[in-house]
């Protein structure tokens, strides 16, 4: 049957494991807005039990997600992103812009900002929600402004004395001619090497995708959050399969053997803590998770404001530097013969 003219198709969105779960949800909510029972406490016996097989397949979609599904919610179009955290969690915002050498790169947002009553800087991707913030914002894809503005606002921020909250959800710096012409490299290096001897607290929170150098010009920190289903990697799965096996439709098979489990980064020591996701994903109840994340960046900001300036750029060099295994070649196992 066709759609009525101009009506958005509410499942429009839904990704293909998840479609059943949001078949439901739609009908839960049509049978609600028929009978006047909007907020579920006056459900008749048919809506009761379609919502417990609803709640029923939510818990087995959770149990049972792969990798690349994971890798999927990361990227889910209605996933909250920068805008959403923004406006949920921050007040009194004031945008900072421009490198003062090139330009005002949409896709990093650098602000200003109060956590409660914590003042702090704001360093976030920034992805958009509409096709046309998206073109603006060239998909979260940063060019070296994007970068060097950053650095720029991070570096004011320390003369302030205000610690930064870094919002991370990129699949890659923008790879483009124009960008490399203009020191991509060297601006995400330089980014690396003068976030590591900041002297205020920082906090890095990966909400999406964090994908490669573009992840890590602004993810150098005190501590580094990850979103249960977000993921941090050297590389995207696509990327991964291209440069493996000349076939980006292999990023499935890339995904596994990359281990893009959000549960590994804590494993590995990369990531400070796993911020558990509503079942299903994060979109699902967007203001629960976002009211998780504003939690999670005061708790850790609170413990980090009593730390001296010179054991703050200590215990970050350290953090880095206890990340990975050496493996002694020179014990008995370990020799050729």
């Amino acid at each position: 049957m066709a759609k009525a003219k101009g009506k958005a198709d509410p499942l429009k969105n839904a990704l293909p494991f998840e479609k059943a779960v949001r078949v439901l949800d739609l009908q839960i909510k049509q049978r609600r807005e028929k009978s006047g029972s909007g907020n579920g406490e006056e459900d008749d016996a048919t809506t009761q039990k379609m919502v417990k097989k609803r709640d029923k397949l939510l818990v087995e979609l959770q149990e049972n997600l792969t990798v690349w599904q994971r890798i999927q919610l990361s990227r889910h179009l209605e996933r909250p992103v920068a805008g959403d955290y923004l406006s949920h969690c921050f007040t009194d915002v004031f945008e900072l812009h421009g490198d003062r050498l090139y330009g005002d790169d949409g896709a990093i947002f650098t602000a200003l900002v109060r956590l409660g009553d914590r003042p702090l800087l704001l360093v976030a991707h920034r992805k958009g929600l509409t096709t046309e913030e998206r073109i603006a914002c060239n998909w979260g894809c940063a060019h070296p402004e994007g970068y060097r503005k950053a650095l720029r606002c991070m570096q004011l921020a320390e003369r302030m004395g205000l610690p930064i909250v870094t919002l991370i959800n990129t699949p890659g710096a923008y790879p483009g001619i124009g960008a490399e012409e203009r020191g991509q490299a060297a601006a995400i290096a330089w980014n690396i090497l003068e976030m590591t001897r900041l002297k205020v607290p920082i906090v890095s929170i990966v909400i999406g995708e964090g994908g490669s150098g573009g992840a890590l010009g602004i993810g150098v920190c005190d501590r580094l959050l990850v979103l249960e289903n977000a993921y941090y990697s050297v590389i995207s799965p696509e990327g991964c399969a291209a440069i493996l096996w000349k076939d980006g439709s292999r990023a499935e098979e890339a995904a596994e053997a990359l281990r893009l489990e959000s549960s590994h980064l804590l494993k590995m020591g990369i990531a400070d803590e796993i911020l558990a996701e509503p079942a299903g994903g994060a979109h699902r109840d967007k203001d629960a998770m976002m009211t998780a994340v504003g939690e999670a960046i005061e708790r850790h900001l609170q413990e980090l404001s009593g730390m001296g300036e010179e054991d703050l750029v200590a215990g970050r060099a350290q953090k880095y530097r206890s990340i990975g295994h050496v493996l002694d070649l020179s014990s008995a196992d370990g020799k050729n013969g």
